[in-house]
């Protein structure tokens, strides 16, 4: 069985000023997958990684997946669609939901990434979003291979298409709540992972997203597979029963 390794590269909510928001690097054998791609994504890449003592690049990213369009979870598919197209000379990877994609080029990328000018007074270049990324589509009724990884998507409660991932790869699963309110129907879905990944606030935050102590409330034995992520700055780290990742640490899945 291959070891499956988790480094978080942003483990705050979209108004962290202590940590990069919400970003996950998910590793077997040499392939890697991230899930959400915020901004400055190579720049956490290389922090992250490189404290966890894996170092690598984008050049290693098998695909992103990406739960929703809110920016703190994909703000980076600029930089990552322009680099892997200008620096790697290939299409970038993005797997995703199509009702979390349906406005993915005309209402975030088109702005930046539709008209590209090579050179003064040359010619204006129309571009279209699968000139810069394949689209992988998921679906909830199977799961949709990418490379070594097999991802599973369940929608969350959330303002804006919003979807969970279960992401089995090396024999593991890792479960990913994504931005949701609470919900014990996600929860039972995401129960059976070996490692479960939890977005979590504290009271007087967004109510559209989950208090920790709804999730401290759960059975032992769930809150033992758990980790928090998506944490505002004044979360608890040293009081939280369930245990927060940390950036730049790299976890067994």
């Amino acid at each position: 069985m291959s070891e499956v390794r988790l480094i978080p590269l942003g483990v705050g909510d979209a108004f962290a000023a202590s940590h990069y928001t919400t970003c996950l690097a998910l590793g077997v054998d040499d392939a890697w997958l991230l899930i959400e791609c915020p901004h400055p994504i190579r720049k956490m890449l290389r922090e992250a990684t490189g404290a966890a003592g894996l170092p690598f690049d984008l050049d290693r990213v098998e695909a992103v997946a990406v739960s929703h369009l809110h920016a703190d979870h994909c703000s980076g598919l600029e930089d990552f669609g322009y680099y892997t197209y200008f620096a790697l000379g290939r299409r970038a990877r993005l797997a995703m939901h199509p009702e979390a994609s349906a406005k993915l080029w005309d209402g975030l990328l088109a702005a930046g990434m539709a008209e590209v000018q090579m050179e003064p007074n040359g010619p204006t270049i129309q571009k279209q979003l699968d000139d810069y990324f394949e689209l992988i589509p998921l679906n909830a009724s199977t799961p949709v291979s990418v490379g070594p990884f097999a991802i599973e998507c369940r929608r969350t409660i959330h303002p804006v298409p919003t979807t969970a991932f279960r992401i089995r790869a090396g024999g593991r699963t890792l479960a990913f709540s994504a931005d949701t309110a609470f919900d014990p129907t996600l929860i039972d879905w995401l129960a059976p992972a070996d490692l479960i990944v939890h977005e979590v606030t504290v009271l007087g935050h967004a109510a559209v997203h989950t208090p920790y102590e709804k999730l401290v409330a759960l059975p032992a034995a769930l809150r033992n597979k758990m980790r928090l992520i998506h944490y505002p700055d004044d979360f608890d780290l040293a009081a939280s029963v369930i245990e927060p990742l940390r950036q730049g640490q790299c976890y067994a899945v």
